[in-house]
């Protein structure tokens, strides 16, 4: 049984590069920041149904970072299991299997996040037609998870504590127009919400690339941090993509983009497919 120990040095060019290219425009973003610049706006990827969205976020999204945390598992990832995959492959197959499945990540977290939001434009529809207190508090209700992520700048109040406020008001005092009009207001600024974040992080290319090494080297033996046990890499990556499964109909509106981790496991097990259809080698 092969062990994977990964050493330092010798990183091929396409992981060097990647590895800088991100660490580049995470401090850009952080140096424009300072100056009142959210590069977010125009390289993180948004949702279809926002104004915000440009064609080449679903390329650039997969360059940024949300936090200093979230960059260097990407990279660590990257370096630890990118560079093997590179010396297999080669420079050329290596990086256009790393832009696919970062596409193809995008691709279906967009999808995904497409088909929620119109959901809740339908729901907020039929509120605007028929307006009821029942309706109003089933909606904040079910979004419970989501509204509480949304935080009222300058204060720890966040968008649930005041929707459910006014839902009780409203269920007490069921013909009272303000709250009708307010609940109107609060469902669609929840919706508009929504639709403005931006997905960022390569995390969808990383998933993709641990995808490959499980398939390519199904039985080399990873050493988990929590707990820290070996486990072969076909079972990590088997157990990881189910977790992700598991998380992303679980957990819908989390600031972890699940469906994007799935995508580029998604995608990057159909192009090495595809790439081996006629023969039984991964390379």
């Amino acid at each position: 049984m092969t062990q994977y120990r990964p050493v330092l040095g010798n990183i091929p060019p396409v992981v060097k590069n990647l590895i800088i290219i991100n660490v580049l425009v995470f401090a850009a973003t952080w140096i424009l920041g300072q100056s009142g610049i959210d590069l977010t706006d125009y390289l993180g990827l948004h949702n279809l149904q926002s104004d915000k969205f440009m064609l080449h976020q679903i390329f650039t999204h997969m360059f940024m970072h949300g936090s200093l945390t979230h960059i260097f598992f990407n990279m660590f990832a990257l370096w630890m299991f990118g560079r093997v995959l590179e010396s297999v492959w080669g420079p050329k197959r290596f990086l256009m299997y790393y832009l696919i499945t970062g596409i193809g990540a995008a691709a279906l977290h967009t999808l995904v996040n497409y088909l929620d939001i119109s959901s809740l434009q339908r729901a907020v529809e039929g509120f605007m037609n028929t307006p009821s207190a029942d309706q109003f508090y089933s909606f904040v209700v079910k979004h419970k998870k989501e509204m509480e992520g949304f935080i009222y700048t300058g204060s720890n109040y966040n968008l649930y504590d005041n929707a459910i406020q006014l839902a009780n008001q409203w269920l007490d005092k069921p013909d009272v127009l303000e709250f009708q009009n307010r609940a109107g207001e609060l469902m669609s600024g929840f919706v508009t919400g929504k639709m403005n974040i931006a997905t960022v992080g390569a995390s969808g290319a990383v998933f993709g690339i641990l995808l490959a090494f499980g398939m390519l080297f199904p039985n080399t033996q990873l050493m988990l941090l929590f707990p820290p046990i070996p486990i072969k890499a076909k079972y990590f990556v088997i157990g990881y993509g189910v977790i992700e499964l598991y998380l992303g109909l679980t957990q819908p509106g989390s600031n972890i983009a699940h469906f994007a981790h799935l995508g580029g496991m998604l995608f990057g097990f159909i192009l090495i497919k595809y790439w081996n259809k006629n023969t039984k080698n991964f390379y």
